[in-house]
């Protein structure tokens, strides 16, 4: 319980952090609000399933990654500026942080979800599931991109973050799944040990 009131303390210091003369606010806003939104999730619901800190460290660092794209917008932020200007690439690219996170982290609460609810009898599905159901939440999120860009105009350019590039959507949804395999292939392991020390614990 001790770790997770430390998460929740550098969660709300990360927030405050973004929050101060972020580029703008409106950016900010729509960049910080699905991590808001996730918390009080976790919040209403941790009495009914409280999942390891070892997932809650993925999801933490999975909010500081919006915190600093809502701060700077994903189109701007320095080191990636940086990178962008050493390697010659052609635009900023940690949208795409962000996007690989989008696939890696949901994988991982959902892998929890399913081992310890015991969602999926046939284990041959299991990682394929997983991984489709972390696409349809990438696909649907580009929904959300493509309808605020609708109903606000200009003012959704720098959340929308295409930068030109007119493939931005599909590599959008791409890195989300490359996120999502790479969590099954590499972190189940680790995971299955997170979850069985939890359960000795709660035992």
């Amino acid at each position: 319980m001790k770790i997770l009131k430390i998460y929740l303390v550098l969660f709300l210091v990360g927030l405050a952090i973004s929050a101060i003369q972020p580029k703008e606010y409106f950016t900010w806003f729509l960049e910080v609000v699905p991590a808001i939104v996730g918390l009080l999730i976790l919040v209403f619901t941790f009495k009914k399933f409280q999942f390891t800190n070892y997932t809650y460290f993925f999801i933490l660092l999975h909010c500081f990654i919006l915190f600093l794209g809502g701060h700077y917008t994903y189109a701007e932020v320095p080191l990636f500026d940086w990178i962008k200007e050493t390697f010659d690439q052609t635009r900023n690219n940690y949208d795409k942080v962000g996007h690989f996170a989008q696939g890696f982290v949901p994988a991982m609460i959902v892998r929890e979800l399913f081992i310890r609810k015991n969602v999926i009898a046939n284990q041959s599905f299991f990682n394929f599931i997983i991984v489709s159901i972390c696409l349809a939440i990438s696909a649907a999120y580009e929904w959300i991109e493509w309808w605020v860009s609708i109903c606000t105009g200009d003012g959704g350019d720098a959340f929308l973050g295409t930068q030109g590039y007119v493939w931005d959507t599909q590599s959008d949804m791409l890195l989300a799944t490359i996120g999502a395999i790479c969590m099954v292939l590499f972190f189940s392991r680790s995971q299955d040990k997170a979850i069985n020390n939890f359960k000795n614990q709660v035992h």
